[in-house]
């Protein structure tokens, strides 16, 4: 068996290294041929716990890297797992797929072999029919399900647990016609990933089944963030207890009951202004979708008013922002919160000191010289009259008396609740936390 991987990000680079692990013959691509320079020398090109290892396994094993599309030729599954970024108006951006999928169907049209090609990029409902479909059978000069296969396959992956997620994700989605290339393809993901569930459907569905669930877990963050905030000013009251009391409901589960700033990343918030674009175009008013969206919002502009209300004026303020990675064990900061924080800081006047054990590259590209970088919390922290706490790094549990006390004004605002139980020299402030009596 012979398996290419089109599109090295994060699906696709962990599908092939896990894929080439096991002993799959893998075939990973990408059009960036510095990125696959990288790769085949075992670096990773962004950070995800056990990838480099795993990488590196794979590369002693089955895997090629390459820029050369053509080598999807004699494979027996082509996965296409490029990106569909979003566009202003919340639509998203399918250029790279379609771009993909015309020069698949070129190279296939040559090809004696009848391939399966699995859509893994998130893509709205009706966008395998509408376009994927005819681009390949127009330039393949072949007929899906008889001369090809073509599956939607919608990824379920949770940055920072991708590798396990990829071993043994909760569920396998499979859309698509009940023909012998999705009797092959269930046979092949049984064996791949033992012991869970595949679900058999077709394309609409599936598609529907990744904004389903993604906008599901937006909806429970928003949810338990709206009580943090009624928590916040009922004394006493903690938003933890009570997300740890209500997820032992077997119908609510504890997952994604984390408050904090907002969800941010490269998924939920794409993935939920793409669904409400959606529903307003085909005449459905995504009434609790936009209320989801419009209280992820209101979390940003409450820290910013906690912010002002505790060190007056912003401006020449000098504010420390500890985490800019959406969430800890990942580099990403597309779409997170903090990167917001940052903007609306500065915008404000603030002299902002930036903080994270990972992704501090990332955001150089994004403020270049704008902001100060510090490698260390105890440089982050000194002389700053605030400092806000935004994302669950452990590094950050050590933070006490003796790390905060070159603070020019010692306030705190831990949007994690991470220093509730330490006994602090310093004015504190948690989501989620009703104020002593």
């Amino acid at each position: 068996m012979k398996i290419a991987v089109i599109g090295l990000g994060f699906v696709g680079l962990t599908l092939s290294s896990v894929l080439a692990s096991k002993g799959i013959t893998t075939v990973g691509i990408d059009s960036d041929g510095k990125k696959c320079s990288k790769i085949v020398k075992g670096i990773p090109t962004f950070f995800e716990p056990n990838l480099e290892k795993t990488l590196k396994k794979a590369l002693k094993k089955n895997l090629i890297i390459t820029d050369k599309l053509s080598s999807i030729n004699n494979c027996d599954f082509i996965f296409i797992t490029v990106g569909t970024p979003q566009k202003k108006n919340g639509e998203i951006d399918l250029s790279f797929i379609k771009t993909v999928s015309k020069s698949v169907g070129k190279l296939i049209s040559e090809n004696k072999k009848k391939p399966i090609i699995l859509i893994k990029s998130t893509i709205i409902p009706g966008t395998m029919k509408d376009v994927v479909l005819p681009i390949l059978e127009r330039n393949s000069k072949k007929k899906a399900g008889k001369d090809f296969g073509l599956i939607s396959n919608p990824e379920f992956l949770q940055e920072s647990q991708a590798i396990q997620d990829t071993i043994k994700p909760h569920v396998v989605v499979l859309g698509g016609y009940r023909t012998k290339f999705m009797k092959k393809t269930e046979k092949f993901f049984s064996q791949f990933n033992p012991n869970v569930p595949i679900i058999i459907t077709n394309h609409q569905t599936a598609e529907m089944i990744k904004y389903a669930n993604n906008s599901f877990l937006a909806t429970k963050i928003s949810f338990i963030n709206q009580l943090a905030n009624i928590c916040q000013e009922i004394p006493d009251t903690n938003i933890d207890y009570i997300a740890q009391a209500i997820g032992l409901d077997p119908r609510i589960g504890n997952l994604f009951l984390n408050a904090g700033p907002g969800y941010g990343g490269s998924c939920l918030p794409k993935d939920i202004k793409a669904i409400i674009n959606l529903s307003s175009k085909i005449g459905v008013q995504p009434t609790l979708l936009n209320a989801v969206e419009k209280t992820n919002k209101q979390q940003i502009s409450n820290i910013m008013k906690l912010i002002k209300h505790n060190i007056g004026k912003i401006k020449g303020k000098k504010i420390t922002v500890l985490g800019v990675a959406f969430k800890p064990n990942t580099d990403d900061i597309r779409d997170s919160i903090s990167i917001e924080l940052i903007r609306r800081l500065m915008k404000s006047g603030a002299i902002v000191t930036i903080h994270d054990p990972k992704a501090l590259d990332n955001a150089r590209k994004i403020f270049h010289d704008n902001t100060k970088y510090a490698n260390s919390i105890l440089s982050a922290l000194k002389n700053c009259q605030c400092a806000v706490i935004m994302t669950k790094w452990k590094e950050y549990e050590k933070i006490n008396n003796k790390t905060i006390e070159q603070m020019n004004k010692k306030f705190i605002i831990d949007t994690r609740r991470i220093l509730s139980n330490k006994n602090l020299n310093a004015k504190y402030y948690a989501i989620g936390l009703g104020q002593k009596i």
